[in-house]
């Protein structure tokens, strides 16, 4: 009888395991599905990484028995959260270099370089995140105490909205910079005849393509230092905007090793050698991974006054910035792209590059359609113009906590009456009655609480001003919701699979501490992310 039993045993554990219909429960949760009727439910229920079943907690208790259970404690639970513009792997490589964001002032961005470089003894020394509008004398600096201290190694530190960057000497000698080089969509900035360091938009390149490439350890901890992170403020998709054809095959490793458990969206940036990839293996597509977009730049920032203007910046009379190509370089972009069956997306931030790329779109698309060409940023739009985005079912990406960082300097930059026609976001909504939402971080902060209190709240971190920035294009919590969650989704043309709780579609989603629809306006930003799941996977809980 003995040697039976281990057989009946297994037989017993077979029968109990199945039993299991599901693999996972939640339960007591306040759930904004944001499906297409926007309803709430109290629970639903998760096998094989996707929704099967949404509802009343007794129901589907009755129908499916979980192998997990997860009690949400009354507490509400969303879509998880997309970011439609970012620079996820960028982000992450900026977590192993100078931090400068924080910095009031260029001696504080000095500091920060002497004491990363005492950390860090070999190599470039490379930093990112000053912002000189955040200074008391908001004038750029100059290479002088970069030189003093750093006579021999390179240095290079890029501007918050990664538009321009501070170099050493050291760094110009090895580049072979010279005074009074020019380069088309850039500038190397001269006082007197000198070089003093500052390299805008193109000429960034010049210096970037002397830097030793990343080793593969560093890449690898980059994207897993960025996912940790984005995790912990409930992003379980991001749009990276910009990389080469070479990250795919990063990427989908990652991905497969199951160390990067990130969705990713990916833009391939504006290089041939991009085209030649993506135009002769077709979009590449697996549940984590979609590659079918490619990023192109029009105009650099308004904050480096590299934006191209139809009129003079309000504080530089002579000076309207600049595209960063010639508009025949875009048609003939934007035309291959069509002709292959792809997805462009645009960064435009003057009012004039916003004019020369809605109307190349509106060439090549010809009218209503659903490729779902992007302008991403769109944040200076000539009122004239604001009608081609409707027209021709061109989709505006907007980062919201970009007006509530601009909003204090912007107006010297373009004037009140400019300034009226900027971050327009409800006017850009009412076009196309959508709207996707990013951050573009790391310009701006990560987290998705921040975008969502910009937008319907239109004040900083702060809480000023306090009757908010241009409350006539402040949107609605439901708009904003839906802005991280399904309009991003439908920006990648990924509405079908993700962006709401829904039978079918991933199961992918957060639970916060606090309601995001309800919660008072100063709390908003506030709020954390308690757990964080994708696939039906927790990958984030807060201690």
């Amino acid at each position: 009888m003995k040697k039976f039993l281990p057989v009946l045993l297994l037989l017993a554990m077979a029968c109990k395991q199945k039993e299991y219909n599901a693999d996972l429960l939640v339960k007591n949760a306040l759930v904004y599905t944001v499906d297409s009727k926007f309803s709430t439910a109290e629970a639903f229920v998760v096998n094989a990484g996707k929704i099967i079943a949404v509802g009343n907690a007794d129901t589907l208790q009755e129908k499916y028995k979980a192998r997990q259970v997860v009690d949400a404690g009354g507490k509400p639970v969303y879509p998880g959260f997309i970011d439609a513009h970012a620079h996820f792997y960028e982000y992450g490589l900026g977590l192993q270099e100078a931090d400068l964001d924080t910095t009031k002032s260029w001696q504080e961005v000095i500091d920060s370089v002497r004491s990363f470089a005492a950390k860090n003894p070999e190599g470039w020394i490379v930093g990112r995140g000053w912002d000189q509008n955040k200074w008391k004398v908001k004038q750029f600096p100059d290479k002088a105490k970069l030189d003093s201290l750093f006579p021999a190694r390179p240095v290079i530190l890029s501007r918050i909205d990664g538009h321009a960057v501070m170099v050493n000497q050291a760094a110009l000698n090895i580049a072979g910079v010279k005074p009074g080089q020019t380069i088309i969509g850039g500038k190397i900035e001269t006082i007197n005849g000198k070089l003093t360091g500052l390299m805008i938009d193109n000429a960034q390149g010049i210096i970037t393509r002397k830097i030793p490439p990343p080793t593969e350890q560093v890449t690898q901890s980059a994207f897993l230092g960025a996912q940790k992170n984005c995790f912990a403020v409930g992003l379980t998709t991001v749009d990276d905007c910009g990389l080469p054809f070479t990250m795919v095959n990063t990427i989908a490793s990652l991905q497969h090793k199951g160390a990067l458990k990130m969705r990713m969206y990916v833009m391939l940036s504006d290089a041939e050698e991009n085209y030649e990839y993506l135009f002769k293996r077709g979009a590449y597509k697996t549940p984590s991974l979609n590659v079918r977009a490619f990023k192109v730049y029009a105009d650099g920032a308004l904050g480096s006054r590299g934006a191209c203007l139809l009129q003079p910046y309000a504080d530089q009379k002579n000076w309207r910035g600049f595209l960063l190509s010639q508009p025949k370089h875009f048609e003939e972009v934007a035309k291959k792209i069509a002709d292959h069956g792809f997805q462009m997306c645009t960064h435009a931030i003057g009012d004039s590059a916003n004019r020369v790329i809605l109307k190349i779109y509106a060439s090549v698309l010809k009218g209503k359609n659903d490729k779902r060409w992007r302008i991403e940023h769109s944040q200076i739009v000539a009122p004239e113009d604001v009608k081609y985005f409707g027209d021709y079912n061109i989709v505006p990406s907007v980062q919201p906590t970009h007006a509530t960082s601009d909003m204090n300097w912007a107006v010297t930059r373009l004037g009140k009456a400019r300034l009226k026609t900027a971050y327009a976001y409800k006017q850009l909504l009412n076009q196309n009655g959508w709207l996707p939402l990013g951050t573009d971080f790391p310009v701006e902060n990560i987290n998705p609480m921040y975008t969502f209190y910009a937008a319907v709240e239109r004040k900083d971190l702060k809480g000023m001003p306090e009757d908010g920035f241009q409350m006539e294009n402040a949107i609605s919590r439901k708009q904003a919701l839906q802005g991280i969650t399904i309009w991003a989704a439908k920006a990648n043309f990924e509405e079908k699979e993700k962006g709401s709780i829904e039978p079918g579609k991933y199961a992918d989603f957060v639970v916060l501490d606090n309601d995001i629809m309800k919660a008072k306006g100063s709390v908003l930003p506030n709020i954390k992310v308690l757990k964080t799941f994708i696939n039906g996977e927790q990958v984030y809980e807060k201690k």
